[in-house]
C-alpha cells in the first residue's frame, strides 16, 4: 500500500487538461486542505499531456527555498545567473530561457504549493502566465498567506481558481478498494469515508492504522473494518498539525464537543465561556450547524474528536460526561434522542444508578437497530437489577449479535415464576426466536405450541401463536402457519406487534403464491403501523422486509428494490450493525442489480451478503446462492460451484421456505457448468414442486427459466385429462392468469415466441423486458431472434444484433447459456482480424499488423463473416458486440 492508483476526481482531473489544451490555453489552480489530493491531482494532469505539443516544467515550492531568490524555481533555471542585471531584467532573462528550452512548444509550468514560492519566482509565474505560449496550472493549501503575484493570477483572470472539495462517498469507496486491492463492505467504506471527510491522505492513514493492528479483515474476498480505530503516529501528527496549540478554555470546549456531539449550542454556552466557543469557530475547530430548531455544535472534523478523546485524562473524561449529563436533565430532556444521550454519558461517567433510565435507552437504541450500544446498555440495565425486562431485552439483542448461546444463559437465569403468565408469553417467545433461528433447534416449534395452552390471557396466547406461525412458515408448514395467523388476526385482545407480525407471515405467503397483490396490501398495513409495533418488537421489520422483499422479486419491480435498500432502515441497520438486516438488503440489492446485468456490482453485493452474513445461518444459504447466481451470469462455473456448495453448509434447516431461491440458484449453477440436460432435469424437478407446496410465484420464475434454457416446449407437471402433459409455455399461460403483476404474462408471451419461432414476437418481448430494466431477459430474448433470423437468412438479423449489442453494452460482464447458445465461435486468430477489420483497418494493414499475407487475411475473413452470418465488413462491428464477452476495445 506505498502507492494507490488514481481513483475518481475524474471532473477536476479533465477541467485541468482542458485548462492546459483548449483553445484558450487558460490556467487552472486547486487550493484546498492538506491531503486533498492536490499534488496528486496536479501530477495525474501534468503526466497526461504529450511532451511532443507541451514543455512542462514541474515545481514543487518548500519552506526550505522560501527564504532564497528564485529558489522556488530552482528546478528550472541554470545554477548561474547573469550579473548586472536589474530585477526585471532578471525575469525576462529567466523567461527567455524556459522559452528557449521549450524550442517552440507550449510551456506548462505547474508549481505545487503554490503559496511558498519566494517573490521572485512567484513574480515569474506571474510573467510566464501573461506569456502567449504559456499555461500556469497549480495548487495552494488553504488558510496560508499567498504571494500577491500568484494572487494576482485569478484576479487579473489569467487563471481560474478552483477549491478542490472533499472527495464523494462514491470516490471513498472506489479509492478504499484501489490502497487495500480488493472491494470493501459497504458500512466499513462508509464509516471511513465519514472519518476521513472525504481526504485522500488522512483515509490512507485510517487504512494503514487499521491494517497494522488486524482490524480490518477479508471474507470472502470483501474488506470489513471492526470499527475499532487505531492512530497511528503519522495520523496523531497529521491532526495535531491542523488544531495547533489550544488555551485551556478553547481546549474545554473541543472536549466537551468531542464527547457530545451533536451538542446544543445552549448547553455549549453554559459549560463554557462564550468567548473560547467563538475562538474555537473561528479557528475551524467546531461548526455551528441549524438542524431543524435547533442549532448544534459538531467538530469541524470527526478525526479532531478521536484525538481528543484519546488524549483526555480518564478522570476529566467522567467528569465531563456527567456534566454534559446534568446539564441536559437539567434543561429537560425535550427529544427523544436525549434520553439516549444522558444514558450514554452516565453510563459512561460511572454515574449510571438508575436501571429504568438504562434500560429506557436500550429500548430506544435498540428500536434504531444500534446493536452494540443497545447491547451495552442493556447488559448495563440487568447489572443495575434491571430485573426479568432487562434480561429479556438483553437476550434479544444478543440473538441479533450473534451470540445465540449468551443469549439462552441470560434468558434460563430468569425462568418465570409459575402463575407469572405475562412473563412466561414473553419468555416463551423470545427463548422461542433464540432456540429455533439463533440455534436451528427445530424442535422449538412443538414446545411452544405444547405451552401456549398454559396461558389464560387471549392477548399472551396471541403472541405465542404469532411466533409459532412464523416460525412454521420457515420451516414450510405454510397451511398451519396461515390459520394461526388468521386466528391472531382475529382476536380483538391480539396485541398490534402479534396482529403485524401475523399479517407479514400471511403477506409472505401470499406472495409466494402468486397472490401478489393482496401481499402488497398486507405489507403496507404492517408498514404503516410501524409506530406502534417498533418499541415493542422491533425485529419484526425483518419478517417485514422478507416479505417485502421476496414480494418484489417476484414481482420484477427493481425500482421497489432500489427504494427499499435505500430507505430509513437500511441506513439504521448499517449504521447500527444490524447485519441481518444488512446482509438480506445486500441480497436483495444484488438480485437487482443481476437482473439488470450489472454483473460486477451483483458479484460484489452478494459477497458482501456472504461476508455480513458469515456468523448468522439465518439467511447464510440465500446469501451464498445469490453468489452463485451472480457467478452463474458471468459465465464462472467454478465460483457458482463453490457457492452453491456453501450454501448447502450454511444454510440453516429452519428456513427451509428458502428452498425456490436455493434451488433455483442449484439450475442456474449447473447450466453455467455446462450440464444443461442436468439443469433442465433439476429445473424441471423444481417446477412440480413448486406445484405441489402452492408456491406459483416462484413457479413462473422457473418455468421462465426452462424457456431461456430453450425448453418453452417441455413437458411439466402431472398427466392431464387427455391424456398429454402441458408444455412449459402452456403451463406459464395458465399461471399468467392466475399470478398478479405485469411479469408473468410477459414470461408467458416470452415462451409462446420461443415456441412458435417467432422472432418478431422475441423483439417484441425484449422491448418490454427492457422497459422493466430486465436487461439480461432482454438481451436473452433479442439473442433468441437473432439466431432464428440467421437461421431464416433474414435481412433484418443485422438490425437485431444491433438492439442486442447494444443491450450487452449496457451490461458488465454476462455468459448465459441463452446467449452463448447461438453465438459463434472464432479462433484467436480471428478475433485479432476482425476486431481490427471491423474498427476500419485495411486489409494490407491487417496484414502488416499482424506479419500475414493480404491473401491470408481475406480467406480469416472470408470465414469470419460465414461464422458469423454477415455479408461484409459494414456488419462485423454489430456482430462482433452482439457475441458476449466481446470488449469492444479499439486494438489499436
Amino acid at each position: 500500500m506505498s502507492r494507490w492508483e488514481f481513483v475518481g476526481r475524474t471532473g477536476e482531473l479533465n477541467r485541468l487538461l482542458e485548462a492546459v489544451t483548449g483553445e484558450a490555453g487558460r490556467g487552472l489552480f486547486f487550493s484546498g486542505s492538506a491531503g486533498i489530493g492536490k499534488s496528486r491531482l496536479l501530477r495525474e494532469g501534468v503526466g497526461a499531456l504529450p511532451t511532443d505539443r507541451f514543455a512542462i516544467w514541474s515545481i514543487a515550492a518548500s519552506a526550505t527555498t522560501a527564504a532564497l531568490p528564485f529558489g522556488g524555481l530552482v528546478q528550472v533555471l541554470p545554477a548561474e545567473q547573469p550579473q548586472g542585471l536589474s530585477p526585471a531584467g532578471i525575469l525576462r532573462w529567466a523567461l527567455n530561457v524556459l522559452q528557449q528550452q521549450a524550442a517552440g512548444r507550449r510551456i506548462v509550468l505547474a508549481i505545487d504549493d503554490a503559496h511558498l514560492l519566494d517573490p521572485p519566482s512567484a513574480a515569474l509565474v506571474h510573467l510566464v502566465a501573461r506569456a502567449e505560449n504559456a499555461t500556469v496550472v497549480g495548487t495552494l493549501r488553504d488558510g496560508e498567506q499567498i504571494p500577491l503575484p500568484i494572487r494576482a493570477l485569478w484576479t487579473d483572470d489569467l487563471v481560474e481558481h478552483v477549491e478542490l472539495t472533499p472527495m464523494p462517498q462514491e470516490e471513498t469507496t472506489d479509492l478504499l478498494a484501489a490502497i487495500l486491492g480488493g472491494p470493501v463492505d459497504a458500512g466499513s467504506a462508509d464509516r471511513l469515508g465519514r472519518l476521513s471527510a472525504g481526504n485522500p491522505l488522512l483515509l490512507r492513514e485510517l487504512v494503514h492504522a487499521a491494517n497494522g493492528s488486524a482490524e480490518l479483515k477479508r471474507t470472502y474476498g470483501i474488506w470489513k473494518w471492526t470499527g475499532r480505530l487505531e492512530l497511528a503516529p503519522n495520523l496523531t501528527d497529521l491532526i495535531d498539525t491542523r488544531v495547533g496549540k489550544l488555551t485551556d478554555g478553547v481546549r474545554a470546549v473541543v472536549e466537551l464537543v468531542a464527547f457530545g456531539e451533536p451538542l446544543g449550542l445552549h448547553l455549549l454556552r453554559q459549560a463554557a465561556e462564550q468567548s473560547d466557543v467563538e475562538t474555537a469557530e473561528e479557528r475551524g475547530l467546531i461548526t455551528v450547524i441549524q438542524h431543524d430548531r435547533r442549532t448544534n455544535v459538531r467538530l469541524a472534523h470527526p478525526l479532531y474528536g478521536e484525538v481528543m478523546r484519546r488524549r483526555c485524562p480518564v478522570s476529566r473524561t467522567r467528569r465531563l460526561q456527567a456534566h454534559l449529563a446534568e446539564l441536559l436533565e437539567q434543561v429537560g430532556k425535550r427529544r427523544r434522542d436525549d434520553l439516549l444521550r444522558v444514558a450514554v454519558w452516565r453510563l459512561d461517567s460511572g454515574t449510571a444508578q438508575d436501571p429504568a433510565l438504562l434500560l429506557d435507552a436500550a429500548v430506544q437504541a435498540f428500536t434504531r437497530y444500534d446493536v452494540p450500544l443497545a447491547t451495552r446498555l442493556a447488559r448495563a440495565a440487568l447489572n443495575a437489577d434491571g430485573g426479568y425486562d432487562a434480561a429479556e431485552l438483553l437476550a434479544t439483542i444478543l440473538m441479533f449479535a450473534d451470540r445465540p448461546d449468551e443469549a439462552i444463559d441470560v434468558l434460563d437465569a430468569v425462568t418465570p415464576e409459575p402463575g407469572d403468565e405475562r412473563r412466561l408469553c414473553r419468555w416463551l417467545t423470545v427463548r422461542g426466536m433464540v432456540s429455533y433461528w439463533g440455534l436451528s433447534q427445530q424442535s422449538t416449534v412443538e414446545e411452544i405450541a405444547s405451552r401456549v395452552e398454559q396461558l389464560s390471557d387471549s392477548a399472551d396466547r396471541s403472541r405465542v401463536h404469532a411466533f409459532e406461525a412464523i416460525m412454521r412458515l420457515h420451516r414450510l408448514d405454510t397451511t398451519t402457519a396461515v390459520q394461526l395467523s388468521r386466528r391472531v388476526l382475529d382476536r380483538p385482545a391480539a396485541g398490534v406487534a402479534a396482529r403485524e407480525l401475523a399479517r407479514s407471515t400471511i403477506a409472505y405467503v401470499q406472495a409466494a403464491q402468486g397472490e401478489l397483490t393482496r401481499s402488497g396490501t398486507a405489507i403496507a398495513q404492517v408498514h404503516s403501523a410501524a409506530a406502534s409495533w417498533r418499541t415493542d418488537m422491533p425485529y419484526l421489520q425483518l419478517a417485514l422486509e422478507l416479505a417485502r422483499g421476496t414480494r418484489l422479486m417476484l414481482t420484477g419491480d427493481l425500482a421497489g428494490i432500489d427504494a427499499i435498500v435505500a430507505d430509513e432502515f437500511a441506513d439504521l441497520a448499517g449504521a447500527g450493525d444490524f447485519r441481518l438486516g444488512t446482509g438480506y438488503l445486500a441480497i436483495l440489492q444484488a438480485y437487482a442489480a443481476r437482473l439488470r446485468g450489472q454483473s460486477d456490482a451483483a458479484m460484489r453485493t452478494s459477497l458482501g451478503a456472504c461476508a455480513v452474513l458469515a456468523t448468522s445461518r439465518v439467511y447464510a444459504g440465500l446469501a451464498q446462492a445469490e453468489r452463485a447466481q451472480a457467478a452463474a451470469l458471468r459465465g464462472d462455473a467454478t465460483q457458482a460451484v463453490a457457492a452453491m456448495a456453501e450454501a448447502d453448509r450454511t444454510h440453516a434447516p429452519g428456513m427451509a421456505v428458502l428452498y425456490p431461491w436455493l434451488e433455483q440458484a442449484r439450475g442456474a449453477s449447473l447450466a453455467a457448468s455446462g450440464d444443461l440436460p442436468g439443469a433442465v432435469k433439476h429445473l424441471g424437478d423444481l417446477v412440480d414442486r413448486l406445484r405441489s407446496d402452492g408456491f406459483a410465484g416462484h413457479e413462473v420464475h422457473v418455468l421462465h427459466d426452462l424457456v431461456r434454457l430453450d425448453q418453452a416446449g417441455m413437458a411439466v407437471g402431472p398427466t392431464c385429462s387427455d391424456g398429454g402433459r402441458r408444455t412449459v409455455a402452456q403451463r406459464l399461460a395458465e399461471l399468467s392468469e392466475r399470478v398478479d403483476g405485469v411479469l408473468p404474462p410477459l414470461l408467458a408471451r416470452h415462451a409462446r415466441a420461443a415456441v412458435t419461432d417467432s422472432p418478431t414476437d422475441l423483439l417484441a418481448v425484449a422491448d418490454d423486458y427492457a422497459a422493466l430494466e430486465l436487461t439480461v431477459y432482454a438481451a436473452e430474448a433479442t439473442s433468441q431472434a437473432v439466431q432464428r433470423l440467421r437461421r431464416q437468412h433474414s435481412a433484418a438479423a443485422n438490425d437485431a444484433r444491433e438492439r442486442l449489442a447494444g443491450l450487452l453494452g449496457r451490461c458488465d460482464l454476462i455468459r448465459t447459456p441463452a446467449l452463448q447458445a447461438g453465438a459463434p465461435v472464432l479462433t484467436e486468430r480471428e478475433w485479432q482480424v476482425a476486431r481490427l477489420a471491423a474498427h476500419g483497418a485495411p486489409s494490407r494493414a491487417i496484414a502488416e499488423r499482424l506479419y500475414l499475407s493480404a491473401r491470408t487475411v481475406e480467406n480469416h475473413l472470408q470465414r469470419i463473416y460465414a461464422k458469423l452470418g454477415v455479408t461484409g465488413r459494414a456488419e462485423l462491428w454489430a456482430a462482433l458486440r452482439s457475441i458476449p464477452g466481446h470488449d469492444g476495445v479499439d486494438p489499436s
